[in-house]
């Protein structure tokens, strides 16, 4: 069923619009707080290797999806994607995993809220704030797409300033433009750097670098409201490729330069202690006052941001779910704004009553943050082998690759190696708990995993789903 028929939303998201929601999608507390631990962890030339392979696995995964976007662009597309060319199960595995993690993250971001704003108000509790900002992000989002690609083209242009401005920064200590000396690449030789604890640190990296990617896909969800998707999407993808890693690679090469791998700091990933992030450490080495202020404001932007995107992402794959008939039809109304409003609204409160879960349930819902975790891998696995399913699908159909308005190149190498690089990532997720038989965190870590799986089970046995044969695939 074409999305228009059926819910008549609005296709008015620009290319600048899509390029920022994927790129505003990765900017976020994981760049900001947590990307010292990687460094850390695998050492300066470790950190780089494992962000610049992430960085092109991401960029194989986004190519695959482009291809699938532009060819049929749908809002809540990959879901809808693993639905017609894998297996309805899967479809419907990877809807519910996706708008319950969204769902999650919007909870754990409202929670976030609260506490940057602490930094500043410690004497107003955390939970106004919380409450303030989803009347934010709700309202933004209740109006129109046109509203939401407005607000995260311009939240998502603060974070590359702030980006920017510390990546300049830090070149000017490390050359010695600023501090009065040239601090050069002393710390790439600093004991065992560049490489620390060898190829396991790398992989240990890798889960760090794989977090701070996750959210480029909701361009894909976008897509489907582009009002130019055969242009936009694949403009966007490329571009907000090379912005990614252009902004990763040289926040971590102007880090593992400043501050040795061995810097105590380094292994914080708590909004709480931002005064100890690496951002605002190097901004006070470079004698700037009032650091900790400035990205804590960034960060701030970040969080609105990244709840912003979430709420938006999540009622658009419930929308879509319905409209492939896994959810009730209610789902798939459509205001005259071009909103999915029931399942807008049905995602809002759910995010709502979960993020309320920690008032009166504070170890279900910390035990439902554990179970997200590993979800947005799940996801990209799921892309991975609906991108190679379509390809094939669409080749045994009779069709050529110049009907496609984009092709992801280097296929079947860039599925095959996105789908083997999540599955790294998520058995090294805590390889120290297997190692040493630590059931309990074992569960904690990898809860996603079965529950993904049971969902898949679960639909496949009620609706005896079979694998789409390639010739009776709907490509469109």
């Amino acid at each position: 069923m074409n999305n228009n028929q059926a819910g008549r939303i609005k296709h008015t998201l620009r290319t600048r619009h899509l390029s920022m929601i994927a790129l505003g999608g990765t900017i976020g507390t994981g760049l900001f707080i947590a990307s010292g631990s990687a460094i850390t962890t695998a050492g300066p030339g470790g950190s780089l290797i494992a962000y610049l392979i992430m960085g092109v696995m991401v960029f194989f995964l986004m190519t695959s999806l482009a291809e699938m976007a532009t060819y049929n662009p749908r809002s809540g597309s990959f879901a809808e994607y693993a639905n017609r060319y894998v297996d309805p199960a899967l479809g419907f595995a990877m809807g519910w995993n996706y708008w319950f993690c969204g769902a999650i993250t919007v909870a754990v971001e409202l929670s976030t809220v609260g506490i940057v704003m602490n930094f500043w108000f410690p004497e107003v509790a955390s939970w106004v704030f919380s409450i303030l900002a989803f009347v934010i992000i709700f309202t933004i989002n209740y109006f129109s797409v046109r509203a939401y690609g407005e607000t995260e083209f311009w939240l998502a242009l603060l974070k590359v300033l702030a980006v920017v401005a510390f990546v300049i920064v830090g070149i000017g200590l490390i050359v010695g433009l600023i501090g009065g000396h040239s601090i050069g690449f002393k710390n790439f030789t600093y004991r065992q750097a560049p490489f620390v604890n060898g190829v396991p640190g790398i992989i240990s990296a890798f889960v760090v670098s794989g977090f701070s990617f996750q959210g480029t896909e909701m361009v894909g969800i976008a897509a489907g409201e582009s009002a130019d998707p055969q242009h936009s999407v694949p403009t966007a993808i490329h571009a907000t490729f090379w912005r990614i890693l252009l902004f990763y690679i040289l926040t971590i090469f102007v880090i593992a330069c400043v501050l040795p791998y061995t810097n105590k700091n380094l292994l914080s990933s708590d909004v709480q202690d931002i005064v100890t992030s690496p951002f605002t450490l190097i901004f006070q080495y470079a004698g700037l006052r009032y650091a900790a202020g400035m990205l804590n404001f960034v960060i701030l932007i970040a969080v609105l941001s990244s709840a912003n995107s979430w709420l938006y992402a999540i009622s658009r794959i419930l929308f879509s779910q319905s409209l492939d008939g896994f959810l009730w039809h209610g789902f798939k109304k459509v205001n005259q704004r071009g909103v999915p409003i029931v399942s807008f609204i049905a995602m809002a409160v759910l995010s709502l009553a979960l993020w309320a879960l920690q008032f009166i349930g504070p170890n279900v819902y910390n035990y439902l943050i554990a179970a997200t975790s590993l979800g947005g891998f799940m996801e990209w696995l799921g892309i991975a082998i609906a991108h190679y399913r379509f390809r094939r699908g669409f080749i045994k159909q009779g069709h050529s690759l110049d009907e496609l308005s984009y092709h992801a190149g280097l296929f079947p190498v860039g599925p095959i190696f996105a789908f083997i690089l999540c599955i790294v990532v998520i058995a090294g997720q805590n390889v120290d708990a297997f190692l040493k038989l630590d059931w309990a965190n074992i569960l904690i870590t990898y809860m996603s995993v079965p529950l993904f799986i049971a969902f898949y089970v679960y639909y496949k046995l009620r609706h005896h789903t079979h694998l789409v044969p390639l010739d009776k695939m709907k490509l469109k």
